[in-house]
């Protein structure tokens, strides 16, 4: 495909699809998608700390609820939101998804009980699940389908750097100023200044995709949500082996988010050197991520995958088997490196195998399965963590990637990064 076409907008300025065409609306993507990754930073250090300390919460398992919660309905919004962004547009829905996210902080702040924590996060959940697939949406329209694994890379980079160096601020401000209010004010910042900036700056993508659209084989007729559902859900070998590789990446990661300050804290951690270890899971995940993705643009997306799996059951492993801070760093630095090969290449390789006009429904359908692991990684962590110890929780998590890794290595085939026609459905 020539990514240099042009078609007429609807403003009537021509509508091109790549990276350089489309850089200033790109970046801004880039930063807005920064501040919703900040949202989410806010909590990774502080907020099971604040159920156990201050509202004195001593199952794991109650204490994890609030990710049961954000998993469950990010998950359901995400589900959606292609949907929604094909029908209304892809920056009505991405201001919507700030619209959910202002009043969290604020609840937060001043919660008088656990429930109230566990409602704002699932506001958290909206948020996110609207506003974090508009952003990948977005960017996927924009660039055409050469420069996909770039993309969502330069995407993923921006959100969970900064839920790295959000949970890192968090803990150096718990320890100075205690766990709230002060180190959430972060995402007050956050939320007003994402949402003046989607609302008074983005422009629509939509264009874009029609463009891309028209040099694509037709299909043989319009295809349901239903369809695209059962396609990205167990239809399709690809689409299945990327959907059951993003829940488990996310349920180790909900596991991670519930269970490691409270299993680094049961060893007599501080919350500042709990916020570091923290801050560098999601920081090497997210830095990294602009060479992953551009690596599977160039190498593909299978053994990217597979290897970061395994990656992340072996930092898992460590983490649970060690004592020590310093192997603990380790640990989380082997989790943040395959979080970041398998990230990009995963949301790319669904992007490949759908066609323009349900690549938006395929890929919310992707991150309804992946969020939804957030969920069942908390739950089952609790459980585990209740009955056997955090140890063990960590440790069943890691048996689980593993073997994650092994089904994709099974059932997935190489995706063509930019093929120059898909398949009718």
């Amino acid at each position: 495909m020539d990514e240099a076409a042009s078609v007429p907008g609807k403003a009537g300025s021509p509508v091109r699809l790549g990276l350089r065409e489309n850089w200033p609306q790109f970046a801004l993507l880039v930063v807005i998608n920064a501040f919703v990754g900040g949202m989410v930073g806010i909590e990774r250090t502080v907020v099971p700390l604040i159920g156990s300390e201050e509202f004195h919460v001593t199952s794991t398992t109650l204490i994890v609820s609030f990710i049961v919660s954000f998993g469950v309905v990010k998950a359901l919004a995400n589900l959606v939101s292609g949907q929604l962004a094909d029908a209304w547009g892809r920056k009505r829905v991405l201001v919507w998804g700030w619209l959910f996210g202002l009043p969290v902080p604020f609840m937060i702040i001043w919660a008088p009980t656990w429930e109230w924590v566990i409602a704002a996060n699932a506001l958290l959940g909206v948020n996110q699940g609207l506003a974090w697939s508009m952003t990948v949406i977005m960017k996927v329209d924009l660039v055409g389908p050469k420069s996909r694994g770039l993309a969502v890379g330069l995407n993923e980079f921006a959100g969970y750097l900064a839920v790295g160096v959000t949970a890192f601020l968090t803990g150096y401000l718990a320890s100075q100023y205690g766990l709230r209010p002060v180190p959430i004010y972060l995402g007050i910042g956050y939320a007003v200044v994402g949402a003046a900036l989607s609302i008074l700056l983005v422009r629509d993508t939509r264009d874009h995709v029609r463009l891309e659209a028209s040099s694509h084989a037709q299909q043989a007729a319009p295809i349901s949500f239903r369809e695209v559902f059962a396609l990205t859900s167990f239809g399709d070998r690809n689409l299945f082996a990327a959907s059951q590789a993003g829940l488990v990446n996310n349920l180790n990661d909900g596991m991670s988010w519930g269970i490691f300050p409270l299993f680094f804290a049961s060893f007599g951690l501080g919350v500042e050197r709990i916020g570091i270890l923290k801050a560098i899971y999601p920081a090497t995940w997210g830095i990294l991520q602009i060479a992953t993705g551009s690596l599977s643009d160039r190498w593909g997306r299978k053994g990217l995958i597979v290897a970061g799996m395994w990656v992340q059951a072996a930092g898992l492993f460590l983490t649970a088997a060690t004592r020590r801070f310093e192997w603990w760093i380790v640990g989380s630095l082997l989790l943040g490196l395959g979080t970041a090969m398998v990230y990009p290449s995963l949301i790319a390789a669904v992007s490949d195998a759908s066609h323009p006009t349900w690549r938006a429904r395929s890929l919310s359908v992707y991150r309804f399965w992946r969020d939804l692991g957030y969920a069942i990684g908390a739950l089952s962590a609790g459980l585990i963590a209740d009955s056997f110890g955090l140890s063990w929780a960590i440790a069943s998590i890691a048996a689980l990637t593993f073997l994650s890794g092994v089904v994709v290595a099974v059932v997935m085939s190489e995706t063509e990064p930019h093929p120059s026609s898909r398949r009718a459905t």
